[in-house]
């Protein structure tokens, strides 16, 4: 009898958590009350931030998962989720919500494999990056055939062509040498960019975020980039060509965790297109400049992919528990990937953090920094790697690294301040003075004139 009731109990319980999760599609006053719902259940794991405004001064809030919310913990990675970026394309605007609200239930509930992946990371959520664009997009709803109607910004503009074009850059330098990472913003960048890519640019340079990724609608893959072709124009158009980053073993893998976590996208057939594994080169799929996962990838420490989630951009409300069971394994594999590969920290001869130094791959063509607090992150597969770790004034350290395929490895390195080597002094023989040899320029005591020396400035 008493197992009869421990059942009843049980099911009792899931019933009514179940209960909780409304399924249901949110206009901007109802996404705030929905994260600060979540934040008064989990106010010791959570925080809400805003990033900045949007056109018509609508907060980008951002929902932060972390043992200790608003602070960086050394060795700690950040991790972030951006949804609807296009407004009328929905779906991974409440797909975040919900997660937001599974990660909060399932912590208090005490379930160990999400515990510990917020105790091991730290997660930001940005639910909606063009809430204006979404609100015009609502207004039609889900059965309308407007189907660009609220893409845009409230200034009509398509936020994913909209981060200063850095692939361009890249590309010369690849022929022609230079860096290979974070590379400039031109210094004109603020007055040719939306508030909303502002915002976002502005938020992904104050954190070290190591991975990202983008939730988009229309169909169902995981894209990765470069998102830009190498190729050249053809008649005002980029021809679609594979345009791989020096990471793309990687990136193919991230892309593949989340098709095949995903209930269907692994299986290719979505849409009326055909993805092997679910996955796309962006540039093999179509020619995209001035996109945000290849800024990320190019400006940052961050690597970024895309994911597009549904055939229909505003799906029926009636189709977002699929969705959201379709997805909900997809997305917190996702977020594990960021404990792979190597992390440590770099230290000066008096274990100071050195931030902005820089991590090297041999044979990988892309670089990582430390950040503020002196700590790196590199996303490897498993294998061995070169790595070296160099910053100005510093001599560079090498160590050779076996990375293996769960937990990252740690790896610290202590740099040791360069000594300036002093240039030799050249001597020439003085026969006016018995064969003694003195320095080039210098008169022997007898006859040196007294002058009073200035010291230089080291």
């Amino acid at each position: 009898m008493s197992g009869l009731l421990s059942v009843f109990l049980h099911l009792l319980l899931l019933f009514k958590l179940a209960a909780l999760v409304t399924f249901r599609h949110h206009h901007y006053d109802d996404l705030m009350r929905m994260l600060y719902k979540v934040h008064n259940e989990c106010p010791y794991i959570t925080r809400i931030y805003s990033i900045g405004r949007s056109v018509k001064g609508r907060h980008l809030y951002v929902l932060e998962f972390s043992d200790y919310p608003g602070i960086h913990e050394p060795l700690e990675p950040e991790v972030k989720y951006i949804g609807n970026m296009h407004g009328n394309e929905v779906l991974g605007r409440e797909l975040l919500l919900q997660l937001s609200e599974f990660l909060c239930e399932e912590f208090r509930n005490g379930n160990q494999r999400i515990t510990r992946l917020i105790e091991g990371t730290r997660i930001h959520i940005l639910p909606s990056m063009n809430p204006d664009g979404y609100e015009v997009a609502a207004v039609q709803g889900p059965d309308s055939s407007g189907y660009l109607v609220g893409r845009n910004n409230a200034n009509g503009v398509d936020l994913n062509r909209n981060f200063p074009d850095l692939n361009t850059y890249f590309y010369y330098n690849e022929k022609n040498g230079g860096p290979n990472h974070h590379l400039p913003l031109p210094d004109n960048w603020k007055s040719q960019v939306e508030p909303e890519t502002q915002a976002v640019i502005q938020w992904i340079r104050s954190f070290n975020f190591v991975l990202s990724a983008n939730l988009h609608g229309g169909a169902v893959v995981a894209n990765y980039p470069y998102d830009k072709s190498l190729e050249h124009r053809v008649r005002g158009f980029r021809r679609t060509a594979n345009t791989p980053t020096p990471d793309d073993k990687l990136f193919q893998k991230l892309a593949k965790v989340y098709s095949y976590a995903h209930g269907w996208m692994y299986q290719g057939w979505n849409c009326g297109d055909y993805f092997p594994d679910g996955i796309t080169n962006g540039a093999s799929w179509y020619s995209l400049s001035k996109g945000m996962q290849d800024f990320n990838y190019l400006h940052t420490n961050c690597f970024e992919i895309t994911l597009e989630l549904s055939c229909n951009k505003f799906p029926r409300q009636e189709e977002l528990q699929r969705e959201w069971l379709g997805n909900r394994e997809a997305l917190i594999q996702f977020l594990e990937q960021v404990h792979q590969g190597i992390k440590g920290m770099v230290l000066d001869e008096n274990y100071n953090n050195l931030a902005g130094a820089v991590i090297s791959i041999s044979g990988i063509n892309h670089d990582v920094t430390s950040g503020d607090h002196g700590d790196y992150f590199r996303l490897l597969l498993p294998g061995t790697y070169t790595v070296t770790a160099s910053a100005p004034g510093f001599d560079p350290e090498t160590v050779s690294v076996t990375v293996g395929p769960a937990e990252p490895k740690l790896v610290d390195f202590h740099l040791k301040r360069s000594v300036p080597q002093a240039s030799p002094t050249r001597r020439v023989p003085n026969k006016g003075h018995g064969g003694r040899v003195f320095p080039k320029k210098v008169q022997p005591p007898a006859t040196r004139k007294t002058k009073v020396e200035k010291k230089q400035p080291q």
